[in-house]
């Protein structure tokens, strides 16, 4: 299995150094896995608390443009 590290609290925004002992997350795949570290309980806490978006699962939205706007009429 692949392992990617992020060693960026994506809360804070601050590059950790020594992340030994940080509260961190794992996200596992099938082939892949992430581990995200924080610098504090609090951060993760605030990154688990996050609502998650699923664009692809909304099948309704048309891409399509259906306008004469970007049409080159030459």
């Amino acid at each position: 299995m692949f392992n990617i590290v992020c060693r960026t609290d994506p809360i804070s925004g601050k590059d950790l150094s020594n992340i030994t002992g940080l509260p961190n997350v794992i996200h596992r795949g099938d082939e892949t896995s992430l581990t995200i570290y924080f610098e504090s309980e609090n951060n993760r806490h605030a990154y688990l608390e996050m609502p998650v978006e699923h664009p692809t699962s909304e099948h309704s939205v048309n891409l399509d443009n259906p306008t004469d706007e970007m049409i080159d009429e030459g």
